[in-house]
């Protein structure tokens, strides 16, 4: 990102082709990769969240493997350390601010204990805006003005390119696409709400509203496969309600249909190019993409429908560590919108959105 907000090129970053590492939060797995100006990922590390075991233990995990990447991926060093994750946070200062995925993660800056770690400068966004940028830089909206990026995931997450610059919003975490209402009153959702479309369509809510479903099933409903297995899964649902399992399809349908409903809702505000869809629930494939499209078709505005395409992702399961490349990339010197802090003894480069310092300080805790 410039200075002005705007997105860099694709294959933006500095001219020297310096790597960058890449760190992927989510709440049920750890990504970490060297990512290189190209959008290429190097070294890449998946490993489980692990979220009960608290902060401490998961940042130290995370920066071990952080390590293990640079050292597999072989390009040297890196200039700056990208760190994607669920929201809220303050990006500038590097801090998340209790994102639901992460209960117990309360104000923890991240970005300075990485910088502390790799003695680097950092960069800090929402996982599903970072991948947002990655989308538009090197996947499915390269060279398109305009995308809506929807991660459907352990969470519903989101992020907007709009005219060819990224909506951050006033606050920082503009693009919280996961929190529109489809339902008023519905079912409780991780944000303190009812009725979020991250309350339905979400994997962890597939699974559970599946179970519910084998706890009252309708009446006259064929016994469920989903009955027989010791902890049920979006994907479980998903491939039974493909084999024709009757409470798995309804279980699915309701997913795929509120899920269109929020992507028509968005077409119709942001009347964009495309609508990328990514996130682990998107491996579904057709069973997601075909009921999606066809509702946006039907129940969006027909120009605005007309203009937008409806894809899944192109960067697949790395979009958000190729994202937390992209912004890793944008604060490195001689970057696009790259800035630099004044000269000192320990100067390092400062996100080109925001001059704040990001040496560590006390308040840096896990």
């Amino acid at each position: 990102m410039t200075t002005d907000g705007s997105l860099a090129p694709a294959g933006g970053g500095a001219a020297t082709g310096t790597p960058v590492l890449a760190l992927d939060i989510g709440g049920t797995k750890l990504a970490v990769a060297v990512v290189t100006p190209d959008g290429a990922v190097h070294g890449l590390r998946v490993r489980p969240t692990r979220r009960d075991e608290g902060p401490q233990a998961v940042i130290r995990r995370l920066f071990d493997m952080g390590h293990e990447a640079v050292a597999e991926a072989g390009l040297g060093g890196v200039g700056a350390v990208g760190i994607a994750c669920g929201g809220p946070l303050d990006a500038p200062s590097g801090l998340l601010q209790s994102p639901p995925h992460l209960p117990g993660w309360d104000d923890i800056a991240i970005g300075p204990l990485a910088t502390a770690e790799f003695g680097v400068p950092f960069a800090l966004e929402n996982d599903a805006t970072a991948a947002a940028v990655a989308e538009h830089r090197y996947g499915a909206g390269r060279g398109l003005a305009s995308l809506v990026y929807l991660t459907v995931s352990t969470g519903v997450g989101g992020g907007v390119v709009l005219d060819g610059r990224l909506h951050r919003g006033a606050a920082g975490n503009g693009g919280e696409l996961g929190h529109i209402t489809v339902r008023r009153g519905g079912r409780a959702c991780s944000c303190g709400r009812r009725g979020c479309i991250e309350a339905y369509a979400s994997g962890s809510s597939i699974a559970a509203r599946a179970v519910e479903a084998l706890a009252d099933p309708a009446p006259g409903e064929a016994p469920s496969s989903l009955a027989g297995l010791a902890a049920v899964t979006a994907a479980d649902v998903s491939a039974a309600a493909a084999a024709g399992d009757p409470l798995a399809a309804r279980v699915w349908d309701e997913t795929v249909d509120l899920l269109g409903s929020a992507v028509s809702d968005l077409v119709n505000v942001l009347e964009p190019e495309l609508v990328v869809l990514g996130g682990g629930v998107t491996r579904s494939g057709a069973m997601l993409l075909d009921p999606v499209r066809a509702i946006v078709a039907r129940e969006a505005m027909p120009p605005a429908a007309r203009a937008a395409t409806v894809r899944l992702a192109a960067l697949g399961d790395v979009v958000c560590v190729v994202g937390a490349g992209a912004i890793a990339l944008d604060v490195l010197p001689g970057a696009a919108g790259g800035a630099t802090r004044p000269a000192g003894a320990d100067a390092a480069p400062a996100p080109a959105h925001h001059p704040h310092d990001h040496a560590p300080t006390e308040a840096a805790r896990v």
